[in-house]
């Protein structure tokens, strides 16, 4: 399945990516006549009068814009996240369900919302879970046709770092051997963990892979979730977020969809 893509680049706050438009007023018209003189003046003689033409001005209008779309033309998103998106799902930490991210993707259009989540999930290394191209490749097997947003990175990022073998290039390549030429939207990455391999500085250079796989694959549209994330947001843990982190995240996502793959 191929959608239309448009990157997804921030600009200040990015493809925070809500969407933002300004109504036109209706377009309105002006005109001015010239007023009608005699060319030789009124004769009290019974001589002819000369009338002039009546000129009119150009109607002119004013420039309209459309405004932004609102919805997505993803009819079906299967949302692929690792121990970061836990919290967009959790009562604990965004209390009201429609802040959440399956009603948020559903406010912007998405019928079929498939949510695979799962703590340290990488697309090559398994905890307690399958890895995300197993997760994939499971729901490609059962005709699964539709969009992908992909919260997956910081695991692998730090997994990169500890010494695996699979790197970056290599990752991305198996996710998008099994997604083939569906719309996928996928997440930058960052963290402001100061010690082990989910630190911060281990985090940019997947960014970069994936800024880069861009040319090798159309269909990916990118996030810039790393460019926009307020450091507020981020748990003590500098890795995960708090309730207001995760309710901006799960707004923005969808949001972000919208701008990607516009109905």
């Amino acid at each position: 399945m191929r959608v239309p893509r448009r990157s997804v680049l921030p600009a200040a706050v990015a493809v925070a990516l809500a969407a933002v438009g300004a109504w036109v007023d209706d377009p309105s018209t002006s005109s001015a006549s010239a007023p009608i003189t005699s060319i030789d003046g009124a004769s009290s003689t019974g001589g002819a009068t000369s009338t002039a033409p009546t000129t009119t001005a150009p109607t002119t209008t004013a420039p309209t814009t459309t405004a932004p779309p609102t919805a997505t033309s993803c009819g079906s998103v299967v949302h692929i996240g690792d121990s970061t998106s836990i919290g967009l799902t959790s009562e604990s930490y965004i209390g009201d369900p429609s802040l959440r991210i399956d009603a948020q993707y559903r406010r912007v259009g998405v019928g079929d919302v498939r949510l695979e989540i799962s703590g340290a999930r990488s697309v090559v290394e398994r905890y307690r879970a399958p890895n995300g191209n197993e997760v994939a490749s499971a729901l490609k097997a059962s005709g699964y046709e539709g969009c992908w947003v992909l919260a997956l990175g910081v695991t692998d990022a730090a997994n990169v770092a500890a010494g695996s073998a699979v790197l970056y290039d290599e990752r991305i390549d198996r996710m998008m051997a099994v997604i083939g030429d569906d719309p996928v939207l996928w997440l930058t990455v960052k963290t402001l963990a100061s010690e082990s391999a989910w630190s911060g500085p281990n985090m940019p250079p997947w960014n970069e892979a994936l800024l880069a796989a861009q040319a090798r694959y159309p269909n990916i549209a990118l996030y810039d979730w790393a460019a926009i994330v307020d450091d507020e947001w981020f748990d003590p843990d500098g890795i995960h977020y708090t309730s207001a982190g995760n309710i901006e995240r799960a707004r923005s996502i969808a949001d972000a969809l919208v701008t990607a793959y516009p109905a």
